[in-house]
């Protein structure tokens, strides 16, 4: 099932791709820089929805009812793996054994701090 709801996926996006590649732009024609493209129309002088717009619509929706099913299907089959785990969790304590064992100083050591005089005061301050 998942694979034949990803195979209408791909054909509605490559659908979508030519529809809309297909598709002439509002005011493409000649007369349309100099200002006779469009009518003062809401929808401009083409009217509201061609043969194109309709069948994009109706291909976008079936792309976003994929796109849904599809995510939820990935969700209901993620799982992480018995034999997966255990091997994170064993990396997961070298990394923490390496880093106990480095040479990073710890906020308890003392760490000489800088005298007074060489820290800059604000200006106007002085």
């Amino acid at each position: 099932m998942e694979k034949l709801i990803l195979i209408v996926h791909l054909l509605t996006a490559l659908s979508i791709i030519g529809l809309i590649l297909v598709q002439q732009g509002k005011g493409a024609e000649a007369g349309a820089s100099f200002g006779s493209g469009a009518s003062q129309t809401v929808f401009g002088s083409a009217g509201g929805w061609n043969f194109f717009s309709k069948v994009t619509a109706i291909m976008a929706t079936v792309f976003f009812v994929t796109s849904f099913a599809l995510a939820v299907m990935a969700k209901d089959n993620a799982k992480v793996g018995d034999k997966v785990l255990p091997e994170l969790e064993a990396v997961q304590m070298e990394i923490l054994e390496e880093v106990q064992e480095s040479d990073i100083p710890s906020v308890d050591e003392d760490i000489p701090s800088a005298p007074v005089e060489d820290i800059p005061a604000p200006a106007g301050t002085e």
